[in-house]
């Protein structure tokens, strides 16, 4: 197990490197293996293709973020603190990650791991255990699109200040929406 940990390390090491020198599109499998002086074999060994290595660095660093953070476990704002934070620390990297497009990418990869998520909350809050799958798409593109944003941007701002923000956002959304519909609600003065 520690042979194909330090194998995996070693090829994330090498992805990394290689993205700072040019686009993730234009490395290929080859690339990663001479890099850190390893044969293809092993790279299909441990990954299907480049994309899979690529989300396999999101999943085993985030959840090595979630891990040692036990609490945001209990709060969807602390959780989202952290991958903001995780994002940010790791800006160089996602910037191009969230780019890329097409079967096995990571925003698609990223948008399965949101899926369970998105579903459960929003069961809880329109208190219903059937939740149509445009609702989680819709927000699902929303929270993709807005980190996808932030991290691009050439002034990235800090993400407790981007976190703040969408906070902000999405409460003052909420209070709006529900006035609006209290207004629509309530009779009509004769």
């Amino acid at each position: 197990m520690a042979d194909q940990s330090i194998t995996k390390r070693a090829l994330c090491a090498a992805l990394r490197e290689l993205m700072e020198e040019e686009p993730f599109q234009k490395i290929s499998v080859a690339d990663i293996c001479a890099r850190c002086d390893m044969n293809r074999k092993s790279f299909y060994y441990h990954f299907r293709d480049k994309y899979d290595l690529v989300n396999w660095i999101f999943d085993t660093e985030f959840i090595a973020v979630v891990r040692a953070q036990p609490d945001v476990h209990d709060d969807l704002w602390s959780l989202f603190e952290a991958l903001c934070d995780y994002f940010y620390q790791n800006r160089s990297f996602y910037r191009k990650v969230l780019l890329i497009r097409g079967q096995n990418s990571f925003p698609d990869h990223f948008r399965e791991l949101l899926s369970p998520v998105l579903r459960q909350r929003l069961s809880e809050l329109l208190r219903s255990p059937s939740i149509s799958p445009m609702f989680i798409d819709f927000f699902n593109d929303a929270i993709i699109c807005a980190l996808e944003r932030w991290l691009t941007s050439r002034d990235c701002m800090p993400p407790e200040q981007f976190v703040s923000q969408m906070h902000t956002l999405v409460r003052c959304t909420a209070v709006a929406a529900l006035r609006d519909l209290n207004k629509v609600d309530s009779p009509s003065a004769p």
